[in-house]
């Protein structure tokens, strides 16, 4: 191999881009498949930090920004739903340093909630995006949505897909990438602080930089015509491009790499050289969509496509227009909780008192699943709780009493507390029960660290949130902590009798995950290791 070249996934091209263009701080939250990216910058050397959740890691990039750092904000698609409220209004700032924001989608559902298609946002919010093919330009990407960040002052989306951020493909890095600009604060009141007054020239401002940008994307922007017959041209993007290009080699392409906002003067002039145009996209039909408003005669593929993954099979049958029935997927083993972990008892002991569960995101969603059967709703990422207060106002009293919200630790902190906020505030008239089941750790994601957990994302000691003293400060009237392996046999008991009672209570169920448990074990040694070397560092008095 090329010494020059790596083998690397794109999440791992990501980190490195970010490493080479000298970010001054990577933010996130943990969620497959953008999760290693910013493991892989801190591994490389770069300074990379999990936040309690999207949209406090989003607020923390703006500022880095506003401070003249570049900055790589990470999260899966559904992240920038919980992100969306500063991302709709950073856009009509002035950034200094280049904001990066990667949105990782998971068509399919490998592992995720739903399908959604993150391409929506990059309109909405009136954000430019960039969809690399592979780790090359997921590399190349990155660098570019910096240089456009820092250009127009805007937040720039890099949209990423699970096949695009856990594929390897060869990369070559830049011999050179243009420095980062000095860090700095400089006061611009009109162009960051979006009172009303300030806020409508602002949107004035950002139409007219993305009026700019459409005109660059046309004239240097990283889209690539690949020449072919005239019977066929392809539109397309991502990893579809990869896909149409092996399905029909001999069409013409042209692979968009900036997909908001469109190069439409690019696109006419691809489609009248062809005889037929087929959009070639995975998810909803949003490129289709906006080039037929524009009076270009395209053809999209039928509505059973929009479901799942893209592969080249399924590119060959929409070409072909075929749409007869699709064989079923091979069926895999189900997804289980692990041998030995405390989720497990947590879930025998609510199915067999028959409680009503409203549940969470996280491994304990796997409770709903046999043998435990034991979880009636699940939403998003902190849902189980006003769900569960939800019920409790509606339901019958002696229903209403078997409501339990089940939530993890990670996931609490992520967003739950709001949701112990409102119990305190709007009490149901039978009160309400919430469990934590803190398992120490992000489990689901590949174990990372959170605010509950008193470590940073590269394992070094910080602060702890306290779960039991946070709820007695929100006034929550019975806060419970049981150890698993200790007193694990008296939840069902205890259960009972909060339960009974027409009041708040909160219990924290506490076992580390199998799987995590012996890397704990491991970074409190080296947390002890370090706090004696500083101690004995210390001059004696």
């Amino acid at each position: 191999m090329n010494p020059d070249k790596l083998l690397i996934n794109g999440d791992e091209a990501v980190a490195l881009a970010a490493l080479h263009a000298g970010v001054a701080l990577g933010t996130g939250y943990p969620g497959t498949p953008s999760t290693e990216i910013l493991e892989e910058l801190d591994h490389l050397g770069g300074r990379a930090q999990w936040s309690p959740n999207e949209k406090v890691a989003l607020e923390v990039g703006i500022g880095v920004a506003f401070a003249g750092g570049r900055t790589l904000v990470t999260m899966k698609h559904v992240g920038l739903n919980v992100a969306a409220d500063p991302l709709f209004t950073a856009t009509y700032t002035d950034v200094e340093g280049g904001l990066v924001i990667v949105s990782a989608d998971d068509p399919g559902m490998a592992s995720s909630q739903n399908e959604q298609d993150n391409r929506h946002y990059a309109r909405a919010a009136v954000a430019p995006m960039l969809e690399p093919c592979d780790s090359q330009e997921a590399y190349d990407f990155t660098l570019l949505a910096f240089e456009i960040s820092e250009r127009w002052k805007i937040p720039v989306i890099l949209r990423l897909t699970t096949r695009v951020c856990h594929s390897k493909t060869l990369v070559r890095a830049r011999a050179e990438v243009a420095a980062p600009p000095g860090p700095g604060f400089r006061r611009d009141v009109p162009a960051r602080v979006m009172i009303p007054a300030f806020a409508k020239p602002a949107h004035h401002r950002l139409r007219a930089k993305m009026a700019e940008i459409t005109a660059w994307n046309e004239a240097d922007g990283p889209n690539r015509v690949i020449p072919g017959a005239p019977a066929l041209g392809i539109i397309s993007s991502g990893i579809g491009a990869v896909h149409a290009q092996e399905a029909a080699p001999e069409a013409s392409h042209l692979i968009l790499g900036m997909t908001w906002p469109l190069p439409m003067n690019t696109l006419r002039r691809f489609a009248a050289g062809v005889e037929r145009v087929m959009v070639i996209e995975e998810g909803d039909p949003i490129l289709f969509e906006s080039l037929r408003a524009a009076g270009i005669p395209v053809e999209g593929k039928p509505e059973m496509y929009r479901f799942g993954e893209l592969n080249v099979p399924r590119v060959r049958r929409i070409l072909n227009g075929d749409t007869s029935p699709e064989a079923p997927p091979p069926r895999g083993k189900p997804p289980e909780l692990c041998q030995g972990c405390s989720h497990r008892d947590v879930f025998e002991v609510l199915r067999d008192m028959d409680c009503i569960v409203s549940g969470d995101i996280g491994c304990y969603t796997l409770g709903v699943l046999p043998p435990f059967s034991a979880m009636d709703t699940c939403v998003c990422m902190g849902a189980s709780i006003g769900v569960g207060l939800g019920m409790r106002h509606t339901l019958p009293p002696e229903q209403a009493k078997r409501v339990v919200s089940v939530i993890g630790d990670s996931t609490f902190v992520h967003s739950g507390i709001t949701g112990l906020a409102e119990m305190v505030y709007n009490p149901p008239a039978t009160g309400h029960v919430v469990v934590i089941l803190d398992n120490g750790t992000t489990a689901m994601t590949g174990q990372q660290e959170h605010p509950g957990t008193g470590r940073t994302l590269n394992h070094d000691p910080t602060g702890k949130i306290d779960f039991e003293a946070l709820g007695r400060a929100l006034g929550i009237q019975n806060v419970r902590s049981l150890n698993r392996f200790t007193d694990g046999h008296l939840l069902e008991d205890l259960l009972k009798e909060l339960l009974a009672k027409p009041e708040t209570s909160l219990v924290v169920v506490r076992q580390p995950c199998v799987l995590a448990a012996p890397k704990i074990r491991f970074y409190e040694k080296a947390a002890l290791e370090k706090m004696g070397q500083k101690c004995a560092a210390m001059p004696a008095e």
